[in-house]
């Protein structure tokens, strides 16, 4: 795994000195920018694919985890528990918006569900879920997570610019990431970009709203029991359950516990951000966008519906709630 490691880093350093020319695009969002570049005019070594691999996934998560040391326990409640309406509300329209969009586009029944959910719960780790327990076929599996991961790399892009054209505090700006954009790696990249303040805050949510899997998938396990009349849905819960968020509030107690000293928080923010860039320039690398372009109008049009209902009613529900 070595070499896609060093290879993912190597991006990674490049867009951190990018980040200090340009600091309000930041180095994660020139990280993704900068790994899809490369994947456009070079062909990925076989030997790079397992290091990019493991930092895409494995990488990003221990950013995660490293971010809790700077956080409270307080901070995290506060945040999950007063940003609910927002997430519930956002999830909600893409769920109920998926079938309904998604007959109008005459796409299939499976891959309305597997788009529906990718965007309200968490991209690929939420089709992944999801594909566990209705068993598609590998095409359309294959196809909701090209839809998905289209608009994640384009949020990385657009959300920043637009929030501060909107002139978004930093708190409103985070719980907007963190429920209007798809993949746990993008809503990151887009947070920190605009500052640390909405990283944090896009983190938290984006994990609050990662966590409602588990229910989602439940009750998709019992329509699909009751749709085979009883049969039993095997569900594989130790999968689908995201670990990671444990090690997160462990970390955030640790430091809630006054063992980290404060003076820590701005180098383990630091480290945090670049872990982030890791994970993101390994996931640039491994995109081909000629092929996401080529996924088809019809999905790439329902994801586009859902991503502009759902960030637009997250903007409207912060509104409404005063949040």
């Amino acid at each position: 795994m070595i070499p896609g490691i060093l290879c993912a880093a190597a991006v990674a350093a490049v867009a951190v000195l990018c980040a200090r020319a340009a600091p309000l695009v930041g180095a994660p969002v020139f990280a993704i920018v900068l790994g899809v570049a490369i994947r456009a005019v070079l062909p990925l070594p076989a030997s790079l694919r397992p290091g990019l691999v493991f930092a895409a996934r494995i990488v990003l998560q221990a950013a995660i985890v490293v971010s809790g040391f700077t956080l409270s326990l307080t901070m995290i409640a506060r945040t999950g528990v007063g940003t609910l309406p927002v997430t519930l509300g956002t999830i909600a329209i893409a769920l109920i918006l998926a079938p309904l969009a998604g007959r109008l586009l005459r796409l299939d029944r499976m891959l309305q569900t597997l788009v529906g959910v990718g965007t309200a719960i968490c991209g690929a780790s939420a089709i992944a879920a999801v594909s566990s327990v209705i068993e598609p076929d590998e095409a359309e599996i294959a196809l909701s997570i090209a839809v998905i991961f289209f608009y994640n790399i384009v949020a990385v892009i657009v959300f920043p610019p637009i929030g501060h054209a909107l002139h978004l505090a930093q708190d409103a700006f985070g719980v907007w990431a963190g429920t209007a954009i798809n993949d746990t790696s993008s809503v990151v990249a887009a947070g920190y970009a605009y500052g640390r303040e909405a990283g944090d805050h896009a983190t938290i949510v984006k994990l609050t709203r990662a966590s409602l899997i588990v229910p989602i998938v439940a009750a998709i396990a019992l329509w699909q029991a009751r749709a085979k009349r009883g049969a039993g849905v095997r569900v594989p819960w130790r999968r689908i359950i995201p670990w990671f968020i444990l090690w997160f509030l462990c970390a955030a107690l640790v430091n809630s516990s006054g063992i980290v000293p404060a003076s820590w928080h701005d180098a383990i923010a630091a480290a945090a951000v670049f872990l982030i860039s890791v994970a993101l320039g390994a996931i640039g690398l491994q995109t081909e966008l000629a092929r996401l372009l080529r996924t088809g109008a019809r999905p790439l049009a329902l994801g586009f519906v859902l991503w502009v209902a759902v960030a637009v009613s997250s903007l409207a529900i912060q509104h409404v709630t005063g949040l």
